[in-house]
Order: C-alpha cells, then structure tokens, then sequence
C-alpha cells in the first residue's frame, strides 16, 4: 500500500518508520526540509510541498495527517481538499476534539477516519495503540497501515462513526490523568511519611506481581532511578490540560461524575505551589511522551 503521511515530528516519523519497516511504500511531508530527510533516511520518498505529495500518490490517496489539533489539521485539509474525492481516505492521528473531527468530516470529500493515538515515543519499538472512527470501508481499506503502526491487529479497532476514535482518546487520557495522579500521591506519602524508604526500590517491587503494577509505575521507576528519589531539580509545574478538560466538560454534559478525573485536572492547573505529586507526574509525561520537564 502507498500512503502519504503530513508532518514528521517524534509521532510522524514513527508512523513513517513502522509503515516503510511493513514494507509499504510512504510519501512524506513536513515543513521542516530536515524532517524529510530524516524520512527519506528511512526508506520513504520525501516531497517539498502538498502538491507534490497528492502528485506522487496513485489515483485512490491514503493520507496520514499527524500535526498538532486545531488550525493545522483544518489548514492542512484546506489544501488538499482539490486533490481528494470520493474514494481517498484521510487519516487524523493527533488529538483533535471528537467534535472537530465530526465536523471534517463532513466537510471532507474524501472518507476521515479520526485516529486516537496512544502510545508515545515507545510507540517506535512495541507500536501504537489506536482508535478509530469514521466509515467501515475505510477503516477495512486501511487495515494493513493500521496493523504496521499499531502493536498489531490487537492494537487498533474501529470505535464506531465519526468523531468516536478522538471521543475514546479523549476519555483515555481522562483517565491518564486521574492514574498518574493515584501514583504521585502515593508515592507523596511515602516520600514524605514515617519510613526512610527508595522509591525507586518500592516501583520495582510493586512492577513485579503487585494489583498496581503498569507502565506507567515502570516510568515512575525509570524517574526515581534518574532523578533520585527526592526528584531533584524536577519542578512542580505539570502542562498539558486540554483533553482532561475535553473530558470534563463532556461529563458535565452527559451528566456523568467523574470526581478523580476532575480533581486531577485541578491539580494541574493548580501546580503553582511545591507539591512532590505534580512533581511526579511532571516526570512521568516525559517518560511516556517525551514531554519537556520543567526544572526548578
């Protein structure tokens, strides 16, 4: 299969990468001219422009969008929007509100499948998981992509019509938040409690056999072992917030409780003051998206 992909940062390379390894062929663009050398470097055929991309891909187009949401998914549909019918497929693999997608697609000529990406930089190795909305034969279309940049055909699966893959990202990282939140206080207690402990010693232990054991608590492992157990220099300044409060704002909408998701998102926009929780979590999003860590 042939697809072109739009935007190379850490996640579009990936998806470069897996799908070339797959041994499919891939058309890549960026911006950045560096980008696409770093592409072509991997066995894909770089192009200068949008154009020159939609030129070099067969009459039926498979596109893979992975630029940041908002404008630059609408500018970017804007103009391929000449070079796309009926029967290409445009995938949207960042995290644009379930809304938006619902939107495009409708607006796009071609079918849109809204691509829940999770999975961060260890995506490169193990692969992605996905979630998927939009039309059936689309999804069915491009099954094969989907088990080469996924952890295989247990890593993807169609959530339903459009808008239902960003719908389902959108709660997963609700309930990302809320997760890494449980561990930050957790480990808050026991950093600040009656035992002189290493935290790095008591991840460990808990990844091996315990109710709690995750990747996640792999990363607070991996955290402890290269910042020290007190977290040194790692400051208490979490970023991010937007699908939380995508989240947040649904439930008040649906009229669903969700008191540990809403009160993680509070934690976030409350880290202004020194708590080792936030701290924590600060660190965590590097380990799982390479996030940059605020330091002190």
């Amino acid at each position: 299969m042939e697809l072109g992909v739009i935007g190379l940062g850490r996640m579009g390379q990936i998806v470069v990468d897996r799908v070339c390894s797959a041994g499919h062929d891939v058309v890549a663009f960026d911006v950045d001219e560096a980008a696409v050398e770093r592409a072509e470097a991997t066995g894909a055929s770089g192009a200068d422009s949008l154009a020159a991309m939609t030129d070099q891909l067969g009459a039926e187009k498979r596109i893979w969008l992975m630029v940041p949401a908002g404008d630059p998914v609408d500018a970017a549909l804007d103009e391929l929007e000449p070079s796309l019918d009926t029967h290409d497929i445009v995938v949207d693999g960042g995290n644009s509100h379930f809304e938006d997608s619902v939107r495009r697609a409708d607006g796009t000529e071609a079918a849109y499948l809204d691509c829940g990406t999770s999975g961060g930089p260890a995506g490169a190795e193990l692969g992605f998981s996905l979630m998927v909305g939009g039309p059936a034969w689309a999804y069915e279309e491009l099954e094969p992509v989907f088990d080469a940049v996924a952890t295989g055909p247990q890593g993807h699966d169609r959530m339903g019509e459009s808008g239902a893959g960003h719908y389902v990202k959108m709660v997963h990282n609700g309930v990302e938040y809320a997760l890494m939140q449980a561990y930050g206080e957790g480990f808050e207690l026991l950093q600040e409690g009656r035992y002189d402990l290493d935290l790095e010693s008591v991840a460990k232990t808990w990844n091996n056999g315990a109710v709690i054991r995750s990747w996640l608590l792999e990363l607070c492992e991996e955290a402890f072992r290269e910042e020290g157990g007190d977290l040194g220099d790692v400051a208490d300044h979490v970023a991010g917030g937007s699908t939380g409060t995508w989240t947040v704002q649904e439930a008040l909408e649906q009229g669903v409780p969700l008191p540990l998701i809403y009160q993680s998102l509070a934690e976030r926009f409350a880290s202004r003051n020194d708590r080792f929780s936030r701290r924590l979590v600060n660190r965590l999003r590097y380990g799982f998206g390479r996030h940059e860590v605020r330091r002190t």
